[in-house]
């Protein structure tokens, strides 16, 4: 039910996405580099954690400083989905490719905005994200919080009093697939992107098992 639910979030994304590259496509009066700038303005407004110094959305604070404290983990990071204040692994995944593959193919169109350096830091809010959830090779953090009993409550993530239950997947608790990208950062940060790589292998090997557990049990 919850990954059913998460697949139509991804859906709505996408859609939504699609119709306004459809707005921009359909009018030349646009500001692009406005609308650039304010969708990763859009990505900084959802950030969770212990936000930074150059935090340019400055009527939002520090949030969600416990996740994953229940677990023994820390999962302080990451980016709200929606409105929501829940963590969800597949759409923040999700947000992440995207945003990384926008990088690889418009990079040079992204800088001559002034964009480069924020959507490298966009980008790099999720996967630091990513690879704090991922605490085990065999291990990872795809959830925290409620969908259910966050949808009933209008909180602000700095006043939330919903659950911060968190979820994670392993051979005995499968889900769906969430990985990390590294092509962004080769040039610019090539230690980073190692890592990344390094952690994506691991969870490519996962899925992989998984798959076969899943085959296994019919």
């Amino acid at each position: 039910m919850e990954e059913n639910r998460q697949q139509k979030i991804v859906l709505h994304k996408c859609l939504y996405i699609l119709f306004f590259f459809t707005l921009i496509a359909s009018s030349q009066s646009l500001n692009y580099k406005e609308a650039l700038s304010k969708s990763l303005l859009y990505f900084e407004s959802q950030r969770s954690g212990r936000l930074p110094y150059n935090q340019r959305v400055t009527w939002r604070h520090h949030s969600g400083l416990t996740d994953g404290l229940e677990q023994g983990v820390d999962l302080v990071g990451g980016y709200y989905d929606a409105g929501d204040n829940v963590k969800f692994g597949l759409p923040m995944a999700f947000t992440i490719t995207m945003l990384s593959w926008g990088v690889i193919e418009y990079g040079e169109e992204i800088g001559s905005a002034g964009e480069y350096e924020h959507a490298l830091e966009a980008i790099k809010w999720g996967t630091d994200y990513f690879i704090k959830s991922h605490t085990h090779p065999d291990v990872l953090w795809v959830q925290v919080g409620d969908g259910r009993t966050d949808h009933y409550c209008w909180q602000r993530p700095e006043d939330m009093t919903t659950s911060r239950q968190a979820y994670k997947i392993n051979e005995k608790n499968p889900g769906s697939e969430v990985t990390a990208a590294s092509v962004v950062f080769r040039k610019t940060n090539p230690h980073y992107a190692h890592l990344l790589l390094h952690h994506a292998k691991q969870l490519s090997w996962l899925m992989r098992s998984l798959a076969c557990y899943r085959d296994i049990l019919g």
